[in-house]
């Protein structure tokens, strides 16, 4: 976690991708990338019966699946330059609390039979005494049959029923150098009108709207309206979800928004989350514990039934997808 490519988030969760844009592009159209939540068939638990020969083949494996996630080939110089950044901030942020990537070379990087569509998906479980369930980061590259490429760039980290804390949701899908889609979000894991509390403490004591507020004052930010209501159910009150269109700027005038106005607003978000959710520490109780649960599992195995099973087959193939979707669902299973 892509209807951004796929739609996971909302994420809920993120990858939600591109059911519809692989065959045509439409503004109500909203690809979402979302990913998995953690499995323990996934998840390297450190241990004195590993080899030390197994260890560093781990961290090899992870370094170079890292190495090809971060690369982000296909994307303008602003937009992973901002990718970079907050990848680089969440990890740094949460290091000992993260564990090496274990998904295979072929999970890891991927592409259709005729190279039209390429992926990385970088998964980082957390730690046993972490809130952190995993961390994904994705990016997928979609030549277009009308000429030119749909790129889509996520970033998703979930937490586990230790916490109710809300989790957090990055996305950009970018259809042509002039049209852009940002999807950042605090996704909340409770029912705001049953636990007001949370509303106060995640989204009005900290000013997350503002944000939202701010980026709305460009000129060429629109808001952007999924056309999935499930979606809009999903996301929280202060979801920042705008398309931004510069074609009287061209590509220069988009680089600058991606740099003066998306760059500091992400970076703050993520900020918040990391603070205020990740690192802070929160009382759960086991009827809330047992309700975490029940609706973390639930909304991501809608992401799984509504877009990465649609859109992944059509995209790479039914054996690449049907490989990839076999270890991402490890990761959404509560």
């Amino acid at each position: 976690m892509m209807e951004v490519m796929i739609c996971d988030h909302f994420r809920c969760s993120p990858l939600s991708v591109l059911s519809s844009y692989h065959s045509s592009f439409s503004p109500s159209t909203r690809y979402h990338l979302s990913l998995p939540s953690y499995s323990p068939s996934f998840r390297l638990k450190p241990s004195s019966s590993l080899s030390s020969s197994h260890m560093e083949g781990t961290h090899e494996t992870h370094d170079h699946g890292r190495s090809k996630f971060i690369d982000f080939p296909f994307v303008s110089s602003a937009q992973k330059n901002l990718m970079v950044d907050l990848v680089s901030r969440l990890e740094n942020r949460l290091h000992s609390q993260l564990l090496p990537c274990t998904l295979p070379p072929d999970v890891q990087y991927y592409q259709s039979q005729t190279a039209t569509a390429q992926a990385s998906l970088h998964i980082r479980s957390g730690s046993d005494d972490s809130p952190v369930d995993f961390v994904l980061g994705s990016w997928v590259h979609s030549e277009l049959p009308t000429g030119g490429s749909l790129d889509i760039t996520s970033l998703s980290a979930y937490l586990n029923s230790s916490t109710d804390a809300p989790n957090f949701v990055f996305e950009m899908i970018r259809s042509s150098p002039t049209m852009l889609v940002l999807i950042l979000d605090l996704p909340p894991r409770k029912d705001l009108v049953l636990w007001p509390d949370d509303l106060k403490t995640f989204y009005e004591d900290t000013q997350l709207d503002t944000h939202r507020q701010a980026l709305e004052r460009v000129p060429e930010v629109q808001p952007y309206f999924s056309s999935s209501l499930y979606i809009r159910t999903v996301s929280s009150p202060t979801a920042v979800m705008v398309r931004i269109v510069t074609e009287n700027g061209g590509v220069e005038r988009m680089e600058e928004i991606i740099r003066d106005h998306l760059d500091p607003i992400s970076k703050q978000v993520l900020g918040i989350w990391l603070d205020h959710c990740a690192c802070a520490k929160r009382d759960v109780g086991e009827a809330e514990r047992a309700y975490l649960n029940k609706r973390d599992g639930l909304i991501r195995n809608k992401t799984i039934e509504i877009d990465l099973g649609s859109s992944f087959p059509r995209l790479f193939g039914p054996e690449v997808a049907n490989r990839v979707l076999e270890a991402i669902k490890g990761y959404f299973t509560v």
